[in-house]
């Protein structure tokens, strides 16, 4: 087996220009309103009504077979865009998957709601293959879900136009770009298939997309004058904070202990750093497993269903894991060191809080993670040139260009959901209160009072020392340390040495980051990077130019209550939620889950679980009044939920 193989508010609807040129709304043809038809197939098969604005003109898109582009946030419904339709209309609808995972959550999901669905991967055996095949034979399926490399099979994507394929769904659409964080070769090849059957519709959709990257999207799959729909990539649900890291198992122990019994993801850069905090964690009893490529597909496997049937609650792991985890209940998100962008940042922390319900994203980084990640950039580099491949220098320009982007997201005191949203190209129209999910707007971030006067130190020590030295020496020389290095280059009788004695090593080594972040500092390339001066960085020396610095927080944040004494309310202005029912429910939740062999939000997520614990529904047609209860689940799962609610009254 191979693994090649809810709120929001509407931003856009444009034809995509020219890079550099405006948007051209009114270029748009006007598209006839949804069946009504459709509308009640949305509300009983899923349980879904209203749709919101972005899903309505996909799906008016997609019953007009046009090609189409759909950008919205995880958790906004993207899904839904070309399975409804898909049901609705005569023929079957391929869907385009990277990851096997993936694609055996959704058909898994599919089947829940009782839509035909099915899947070709090579995890099935040949009597489940030869069942797939009989069903599209039979014209009995509506869905069905490939690999990029499936589709090149010889013969195939032929075979598929014979029995009846009405359009593609290329889910993930960014892993066709260049200029992506998830670049797959494979997906290069759909393009072809476009071109070789110019009568189909195409619907690409992505979470996260830049303008350049929807550009190659369009360029790359040959999409012709298609829809481009863009959402707000804003979540606010999400809380962002961004913490210089020291002791990196007390900080994340500490965002642990915020979510007693929740679950949770850590992120590391090395399979090494992953084995080493997840037996730190481990022996102190959580409930955890670490995931990286290093391990045996089996091991990774057992690791996934862990997390998605809840055996485990965190899971400790490299950015191998997570694309096609759908586990709507993460409650926080940890990264023990600085991811290689925005957009790899953003797609990873999307996995928190996919039920719309509150959640926290804590990012510890340091300057060396930076430098770390560059250097492996340019080593790749160099290694593909010597090894005779081409590589491609914009392509790595573009790498630490991203790097560069997600330091200074770490040291802005800028809010954290207004950087993330312009990075995307979108306005914030937050308040101008701030969000109130991050720690700029929260004020937790202590700012430094006498600012000026360190940076005017810190600057004069990269000077005294010649320019020469990178950040670790540059620090022991304002800290006063004593060192032989020091000592051999004189510098501790320096008139800088020993000015910020009365610091930490973190707190200098963070002032410097933020000093660079802002281009005060400016690092060379090269194994052995030093620190200069840029123009901006002798104005501040010089007290020229102003400038701002924090400092590391003095204690943790509060920990919080036990998690159902924090529940959120399911509906605003609904009854309040009963704490007791929503973990009873939760208990039934996973035997039913268990029993048929599906994670445990297929059966209800959180959102619908909460609904129920509020408003307790006491009979069917109550039942299918909650948000999420189709008319399948309802038939199948509706007698035993009510049960329960009427024992717990």
């Amino acid at each position: 087996m191979t693994q090649s193989e809810e709120e929001y508010e509407p931003m856009s609807e444009m034809t995509l220009p020219a890079e550099g040129q405006e948007a051209a709304p009114e270029s748009l043809p006007s598209l006839p309103a949804l069946p009504d038809q459709l509308l009640s197939l949305v509300a009983k098969t899923w349980g879904i009504s209203p749709l919101r604005p972005l899903q309505d003109q996909a799906m008016q898109s997609a019953l007009a077979d046009e090609d189409l582009l759909l950008v919205l946030p995880t958790g906004g419904g993207k899904s839904l865009c070309y399975q409804a339709p898909a049901l609705y209309r005569e023929g079957f609808t391929l869907v385009i998957s990277p990851l096997i995972s993936l694609m055996k959550d959704q058909v898994d999901g599919l089947l829940q709601n009782g839509v035909p669905a099915a899947m070709l991967t090579s995890a099935q055996s040949t009597s489940e293959l030869r069942r797939v095949h009989e069903d599209l034979e039979a014209g009995a399926l509506k869905l069905l879900f490939v690999s990029p490399e499936r589709l090149g099979s010889s013969g195939f994507f032929g075979r598929l136009r014979a029995l009846g394929l009405r359009s593609i769904a290329i889910d993930e659409a960014h892993c066709i770009s260049h200029w992506g964080h998830d670049f797959r070769p494979e997906y290069r090849q759909l393009g072809e298939f476009r071109r070789s059957a110019p009568d189909l519709s195409v619907q690409a959709f992505t979470a996260t997309a830049t303008e350049s990257v929807r550009h190659d999207i369009i360029t790359q799959l040959g999409l012709k004058s298609p829809r481009v729909l863009v959402g707000d990539c804003d979540r606010p649900n999400l809380c962002y904070r961004a913490v210089p890291r020291s002791n990196i198992e007390a900080q994340v122990l500490e965002v642990i202990n915020r979510h007693e019994g929740q679950a949770g993801i850590v992120y590391c850069i090395t399979r090494r750093d992953v084995e080493r905090l997840d037996g730190q964690l481990r022996a102190r009893g959580l409930r955890c497993a670490a995931y990286h490529a290093g391990l045996p597909a089996h091991q990774r496997g057992r690791v996934q269903e862990q997390f998605q049937s809840e055996a485990i609650d965190i899971v400790v792991a490299t950015v191998a894991f997570g694309m096609g985890i759908d586990r709507t209940d993460v409650r926080f998100v940890v990264h023990a060191a600085l991811p290689k962008g925005i957009e790899q940042y953003s797609q990873e922390v999307g996995r928190a809080g996919r039920d719309s319900l509150p959640a926290e994203c804590v990012l510890f980084y340091s300057g060396s993670d930076y430098h770390s990640w560059k250097g492996l950039v340019e080593r790749g580099a160099q290694e593909a040139a010597d090894g005779g491949q081409y590589a491609d220098p914009d392509v790595t320009q573009a790498a630490i260009d991203r790097l560069g982007q997600m330091m200074s997201f770490t040291t802005r005191f800028v809010c954290r959901h207004k950087q993330l949203v312009e990075h995307f190209g979108q306005e914030y129209a937050g308040s101008a209160e701030g969000c109130g999910a991050c720690d700029v707007c929260k004020g937790e971030i202590d700012l430094t009072t006498d600012a000026q006067v360190v940076a005017q130190k810190i600057l004069s020590a990269v000077v005294r020392t010649g320019q020469r030295y990178g950040a670790a020496h540059v620090s022991d020389v304002l800290r006063g340390a004593r060192t032989a290095g020091l000592k051999r280059a004189g510098h501790d009788s320096l008139s800088v040495y020993g000015l910020l004695s009365e610091y930490s090593m973190a707190q200098v080594r963070s002032w410097i980051d933020q000093l660079t972040a802002v281009d005060h500092l400016l690092v060379t390339p090269g194994r052995y990077p030093t620190l200069y001066l840029s123009q901006s960085g002798v104005e501040v020396m010089k007290a020229e130019k102003e400038v701002s610095l924090f400092s590391l927080p003095a204690k943790p944040l509060a920990r919080k209550k036990r998690r159902s004494s924090a529940l959120p309310d399911a509906e605003e202005g609904g009854p309040p939620v009963d704490e007791e029912l929503f973990e009873a429910l939760r208990a039934l939740r996973r035997k039913l889950a268990a029993d048929r062999d599906v994670p445990p939000y297929l059966i209800f997520n959180d959102r619908t679980l909460l609904s129920f614990a509020s408003r307790k529904p006491s009979s069917l047609a109550e039942f299918l009044t909650i948000k999420g209860v189709g008319e399948k689940k309802a038939a199948d799962l509706g007698e035993v939920f009510l049960e329960a609610i009427t024992a717990h009254a």
